[in-house]
């Protein structure tokens, strides 16, 4: 169907209306709500708010936490889909299986799982208190419910792109008598650095944003294990909004960020979800 036929649609005018006013509602009027809250109270109130030593101790847990579970689940994205997408192996469609497997439990149920595993009185307790090793309500154990929430995202976007490629390339540098790494760092790697520069965009901001799970592990200990999300939540719950609304404000520009990136992405390099340009 063409534009014309489109812009004569009387029905397609209602759709673009309709689609418009839910984004005006639901996107643009909530995030505009945070910087206005955010600022109610001028700059240098918001200044204060986030460099209060609970709420740099908030940002610098979460950029700590991401530093560390988004490097992680590319190593694991990247194994995985060049595993499936590039071998026949036993067990293929079970990994693949568990790799969706955070998208369809709910995160606190991740975040009780690991309680019950790591806890003081979970299965794993009593070795880890004889070992002094703390997991559950430390930093360690928010580093793990945060890769288990994340790693779908680098995986997911890698495994249908290098499905598409095939198998080619790699066969024929193997056949030219590169070793394996060789062909994986100038063959497979250069084919899928658009798709994994976007999954890693969407693994950061979740690591970033992620409350369900982390909620449940970090014991909500000020300053030692709250991440931002966490931080908003206390200070909105102690009627602090102001405050509140400028942590949250930070998350709401890391948002932004992410979404510019993505759409430079997408337009610059021609990437669209499941493929990319070379």
């Amino acid at each position: 169907m063409t534009a014309s036929v489109y812009r004569k649609s009387g029905g397609a005018r209602w759709l673009v209306a309709v689609a418009l006013t839910f984004m005006v509602l639901f996107l643009v009027l909530p995030l505009a709500t945070v910087f206005a809250e955010a600022l109610a109270r001028g700059f240098e109130a918001y200044g204060a708010t986030l460099t209060h030593p609970d709420a740099i101790a908030a940002i610098k847990l979460t950029l700590t936490v991401a530093a560390i579970s988004v490097p992680l689940n590319v190593v694991f994205g990247i194994a995985a889909a060049w595993a499936i997408a590039k071998f026949d192996f036993p067990g293929k469609s079970l990994l693949v299986t568990f790799i969706d497997l955070p998208f369809s439990v709910s995160p606190v149920v991740a975040g009780l799982v690991y309680v019950l595993l790591f806890g003081m009185q979970g299965w794993l307790g009593p070795w880890l208190r004889e070992h002094d090793i703390q997991i559950i309500f430390a930093v360690p154990g928010i580093v793990l419910a945060t890769i288990f929430v994340t790693f779908p995202f680098v995986a997911r976007e890698l495994i249908p792109l290098m499905a598409e490629q095939g198998r080619d390339d790699e066969e024929a540098a193997l056949s030219l008598g590169a070793s394996g790494f060789q062909t994986f760092l100038r063959v497979t790697l250069p084919n899928i650095r658009w798709g994994l520069f976007y999954g890693v965009l969407l693994c950061n901001a979740r690591a970033m944003g992620e409350f369900g799970a982390v909620s449940v592990v970090s014991g909500h200990l000020r300053g030692l294990t709250n991440t931002m999300p966490l931080h908003v939540e206390i200070l909105y719950n102690e009627y602090n909004f102001v405050a509140a609304f400028a942590v949250a404000s930070l998350l709401a520009l890391l948002a932004l960020l992410t979404l510019v990136l993505k759409s430079i992405l997408e337009w610059r390099f021609g990437y669209h979800h499941g493929s990319a340009g070379h």
